[in-house]
């Protein structure tokens, strides 16, 4: 099989580095990847929302499968490009059409599914700037903390939970009429908070059946104890110690099912990853949000922990038999630590050479934003590597990644040291 994985991250590494594990690789491309991923493939200076370069590549080098990592591409539609192009409609893609990822694009349309399906989800209303004075009544109406949600893609930023009544106001003027987001908040989404423990649950479908991949739990906040600006994901790990066969049952008849069947009934085909952002409430899962793809950090401790051939998997999304294959996970905790560069998420710099990626020999390396510079490799982005590793348990895995951390140096490196604080 011939493979083009778009994206650039720590996600696609993990994925990258899995499937080159499998006998179904005939060559693996990576657009435009990281200085990690072309370990396992060839890198190509592409980017993953050029339609039309992806297709001239595709093309021009047979590609038979291409797998999107990134949302972006999805929900701008990449899916129903290949399905309306006579050259393209054979190569399979691996991630939902743009109605579907609208799961993800759209904060409105995922409730709006959740509500027409009954799946367990917080009380919510949605507003624009027309709609203002309704949403300060609407945020006078309920108790604090208040949160509110840009209802487009915002690059993980578009939510802010406020505790102060006059600030949510503030703060809500600043989405609708000031566009603190862009395009992406032209509506805004409030709703009332939930107290809980989140996690990440992840399933791969092609639209009728559906396989669960391990669940895993990430950490958002910069600053010890979740504090601080919110991240892309500062660490995560697997599997989750309060997301027991009980709970995780509910997840799957309260949630996954319901989901699987909303989707078929409203006629949206779907074939991909769909990831349940949850909370555990009292013992009962709700909805915090859809992502139409893997998430990243948890997708560098739950691609390790899974066994199966990950194409395989893909080429029963892609042949609709999906039914027919094996799932199984490797019986051990992965946990990863994300290293950062100095000042993320707010100002930092790039191109700071790193040094001791080659004496890791307990965890894997999945590198987060990294470029190449002839043999060296240098940071290229605010979350820069992931360090992960195994354990019988989660202190153990982590003890290892911390370890690992701490013999990798570039100027200005900063890591979370709790990482798994509220579940060990």
């Amino acid at each position: 099989m011939r493979v083009l994985l778009l994206g650039s991250g720590g996600r696609e590494h993990a994925l990258s580095w899995k499937m080159a594990q499998s006998s179904m690789l005939e060559e693996l491309f990576i657009a435009p990847g990281n200085a990690g991923t072309k370990q396992h493939g060839k890198n190509v200076n592409i980017n993953p929302t050029d339609f039309e370069g992806i297709k001239k590549f595709v093309l021009e080098n047979n590609v038979n499968m291409v797998v999107v990592g990134p949302e972006e591409p999805l929900v701008k539609g990449i899916h129903d490009f290949f399905l309306a192009d006579e050259l393209l409609k054979k190569v399979a893609v691996i991630g939902p059409t743009k109605e579907a990822a609208q799961l993800e694009g759209s904060k409105d349309y995922a409730k709006q599914f959740m509500h027409r399906h009954n799946i367990p989800t917080a009380k919510y209303a949605t507003f624009t700037k027309d709609t203002l004075e309704q949403g300060y009544k609407f945020l006078e109406s309920m108790n604090p903390p208040f949160v509110l949600k840009a209802d487009g893609l915002a690059a993980g930023k578009g939510v802010l939970i406020l505790d102060n009544l006059k600030e949510a106001k503030a703060e809500l003027k600043n989405m609708l009429a000031d566009a603190k987001f862009g395009e992406a908040s032209s509506r805004v989404v409030i709703e009332q908070f939930l107290k809980g423990l989140e996690l990440s649950v992840f399933v791969i479908t092609d639209g009728d059946s559906y396989k669960r991949l391990p669940e895993a739990k990430d950490y958002k906040r910069i600053g010890e104890g979740d504090t601080g600006l919110m991240t892309g994901g500062m660490g995560a790990v697997s599997p989750v110690p309060f997301a027991d066969p009980v709970f995780m049952d509910k997840v799957q008849n309260q949630i996954i099912i319901p989901t699987i069947k909303g989707l078929r009934h409203d006629n949206i085909p779907y074939k991909g990853f769909i990831f349940f952002g949850l909370i555990n409430v009292k013992n009962e899962p709700y909805v915090i949000e859809y992502n139409c793809r893997l998430g990243d950090p948890e997708s560098e401790v739950i691609i390790p922990r899974l066994k199966s051939d990950l194409l395989d998997l893909f080429e029963g999304v892609a042949s609709n038999t999906l039914s027919e294959r094996d799932v199984q996970f490797v019986d051990k905790c992965a946990t990863t630590v994300m290293m950062v560069a100095g000042g993320y998420p707010g100002e930092y710099k790039k191109g700071k050479q790193i040094y001791g990626l080659n004496t890791i020999t307990d965890s894997i390396v999945f590198h987060a934003g990294t470029s190449s510079d002839g043999p060296a490799v240098l940071s290229a982005g605010g979350r820069v590597l992931a360090i992960t590793s195994y354990g019988k348990n989660i202190q153990i895995a982590l003890a290892k990644s911390y370890e690992s951390a701490a013999k990798i140096e570039f100027e200005g490196a900063n890591y979370r040291k709790d990482i798994g604080f509220d579940v060990v």
